[in-house]
């Protein structure tokens, strides 16, 4: 039997929509355009006939165990982004890393921040450009521009498997351009660009079953040389209903330059 989910897709409207994020100062407070919520069927890529690879699906699966051993608190970070920088490195071949931001998500009412239940990519092409320049400066930028460089977030469970909102991807080959849709993303201080999807029932989604926080999903989010970006979101589904545990994730975002 295939396995399911519900996912929530954007729609395409006359107007341009946004998210406000940390509304009215709120942290955590969210305000979101309409969305569509739509079961999927999901291919487990544990039972895959060939390898997700990354160059191909832009995503990849990898098994990474960590020496951080919580997220929280002091002098974890140096330690993780040293091991996310080695992973990227080999994996990719990147030449230079810039692990900019992590954010850990837990699926709880009380969370300031809560898996992301809407289907999307990080970055339009607009959002993209000016995070580079926020992230380097100008003249840096300018010059990670003439080469190849991407941004390439790196997904992971902490503390226990995860056994329900698994992270699920949209295979790129299945998605038609025409179900993109631009987005504005509001924050108290700053604004950005993200890429929402429609539905269309030739979406290929994929996930891995049952992750581990040994493991890691790392995918692509924005590349100046055409890879495509890769939509995904939270899948409302639970694995088996006899595990409670609470979905908790660390996600980080990363720049690299080839």
């Amino acid at each position: 039997m295939a396995q399911t989910a519900t996912v929530n897709y954007h729609v395409h409207k006359k107007t341009r929509q946004a998210f406000e994020l940390d509304a009215g100062g709120i942290a955590g407070n969210l305000i979101s355009p309409e969305l569509a919520p739509t079961e999927v069927r999901l291919s487990d890529v544990r039972r895959a006939a060939r390898p997700v690879r990354f160059a191909e699906d832009a995503v990849e699966f990898a098994t990474l165990p960590s020496a951080v051993g919580t997220f929280s608190g002091d002098g974890w970070q140096e330690v993780y982004d040293a091991e996310l920088s080695a992973l990227l490195t080999e994996r990719l071949g990147a030449r230079e890393v810039v692990i900019f931001d992590h954010t850990v998500r837990v699926d709880d009412p009380e969370a300031t921040r809560k898996p992301a239940r809407n289907v999307h990519s990080d970055y339009s092409v607009d959002g993209a450009h000016q995070r580079l320049i926020d992230l380097l400066g100008t003249a840096k930028a300018a010059e990670w521009s003439d080469g190849h460089y991407a941004f390439v977030n790196v997904w992971r469970p902490v503390e226990a498997p995860i056994n329900s909102a698994p992270l699920g991807f949209v295979r790129p080959s299945s998605v038609d351009p025409a179900d993109w849709i631009l987005l504005d993303l509001i924050y108290p201080d700053r604004k950005g660009q993200i890429m929402g999807l429609a539905g269309n029932p030739g979406h290929d989604w994929l996930y891995q079953s049952k992750m581990t926080p040994d493991e890691v999903a790392f995918f692509n989010i924005y590349d100046n040389r055409g890879l495509p970006s890769i939509a995904h979101s939270a899948l409302d589904m639970v694995e088996d209903p006899g595990i409670t545990t609470i979905r908790k994730s660390i996600e980080s975002r990363t720049l690299v330059r080839y």
